[in-house]
């Protein structure tokens, strides 16, 4: 599966699951069709193409970015993955999610280990963790 993120924190690099590409460049990334391109809100790139794109669900515009389908992240109930704690950091489905393998995850919540970091600012990474990692593992960075 050709997975990546784009503009991924240098702190983020270790935590990243094993494959995951970080294109340097819009046009690195503009170069071939990703399963799972996932988004973070420093990283909205003008073109690209992706089956499964993980975007803010605050950014304005992607018109440039192709994608069969979208999942949001953010702390608006209309995104697909949100928290539903910050005290005790919560990961939250809220609506059914395509994985770039074909199956879904139900609504859910998994409550989160310690973090490295708030858990609002790695919601990118939390995405793209859920949506790799095999169902019936429990949840951990």
């Amino acid at each position: 599966m050709e997975t990546a993120i784009f503009v991924c924190s240098e702190s983020w690099r270790t935590l990243l699951p094993p494959g995951v590409q970080t294109p340097a460049t819009e046009e690195d990334l503009a170069v071939r069709r990703w399963d799972l391109l996932a988004l973070t809100p420093q990283g909205l790139p003008a073109e690209g193409s992706c089956l499964l794109l993980l975007a803010p669900g605050d950014c304005a515009e992607l018109e440039g970015l192709r994608a069969e389908r979208v999942v949001t992240y953010g702390l608006s109930p209309r995104d697909s993955l949100t928290l539903s704690s910050l005290a005790e950091p919560v990961l939250c489905v809220q609506r059914a999610l395509p994985r770039p393998d074909g199956t879904v995850i139900e609504p859910q919540e998994f409550p989160l280990p310690d973090l490295p970091a708030p858990a609002e600012e790695l919601l990118p990474l939390l995405g793209l963790r859920l949506l790799q990692m095999p169902l019936e593992t429990a949840f951990r960075l």
